[in-house]
């Protein structure tokens, strides 16, 4: 495999987020790590508790928890080799789009375990991980 230059991580505000980011720095130490704080649309499915705010709002949280991901990630010069960007919309759909428009090499993030029963993903629906993998034409390494 060739080491990639640019190494895109989304953050969706989840747990376990700092986990990928700390695994791209380490291991493509030569590339440009993207992280891009996705913001959700409005009219998305909404986890437990959540409030939406206007999209300004909605925005600048998103790139406050990503600046917070980047100074909590214990890697040297962290700071230096993080880029911090934004993107609204579906996951599924932003993170692979965002990959391609940007020439991203390698995508890095955290999933949960993907092997669940036909029953829970029919109500479930499929996980972001599984639908980044499936858009994306880049490699894409989620970590469970």
């Amino acid at each position: 495999m060739i080491d990639p230059d640019i190494v895109l991580v989304p953050t969706l505000g989840r747990p376990r987020e700092e986990e990928a980011l700390a695994y791209a720095l380490e291991t493509f130490p030569d590339a440009d790590v993207t992280l891009l704080a996705v913001v959700t649309p409005l009219d998305a499915r909404m986890s437990e508790g959540g409030v939406l705010e206007r999209d300004d709002d909605r925005t600048a949280a998103a790139r406050e928890r990503a600046s917070q991901l980047v100074a909590r990630v214990d890697q040297p010069a962290a700071a230096d080799r993080v880029e911090i960007d934004t993107a609204g919309g579906q996951p599924g759909t932003v993170v692979p789009q965002y990959a391609t428009d940007h020439d991203v090499d390698h995508v890095v993030m955290y999933g949960h375990d993907t092997r669940s029963s036909g029953l829970v993903n029919r109500f479930l629906g499929r996980g972001v991980a599984t639908t980044v993998v499936d858009r994306t034409p880049r490699p894409v390494t989620v970590l469970e």
